[in-house]
């Protein structure tokens, strides 16, 4: 039995939980520990007893749904980037016809 296994089973983790469920949860463990133990990818992987191509999967699905799943907070800070960008986009829009107004304008002054 691999070391995961024993931690988890010592931690009650079997007991009445489906296996993908302790499944993800090793996953989840693997992933913090490559994180933040300054230790290889291929020692974590030796520790916990998986294949080194499982722990990078693992890596890989963790990247993607960070990328996926933008955070609240992110959110609130693209919504108002967003009206920011509205708000200016308008005002250059009434400048640029006033400055259009104001060439024909000057251009019919020139031509008298």
């Amino acid at each position: 039995m691999g070391k995961w296994r024993a931690l988890l089973k010592e931690r009650g983790a079997f007991h009445g939980q489906a296996a993908a469920t302790v499944r993800e949860g090793i996953a989840a463990e693997a992933v913090r520990l490559v994180e933040v133990s300054g230790r290889t990818q291929r020692e974590i992987a030796r520790d916990l007893g998986v294949g080194l191509s499982t722990l990078r999967r693992w890596l890989d699905k963790r990247r993607e749904h960070e990328i996926e799943a933008a955070p609240s907070e992110r959110q609130e800070d693209l919504a108002a980037e967003l009206k920011r960008l509205r708000r200016e986009n308008e005002i250059l829009r009434q400048e640029r016809e006033i400055l259009q107004r104001a060439a024909t304008f000057f251009a019919k002054e020139g031509s008298r």
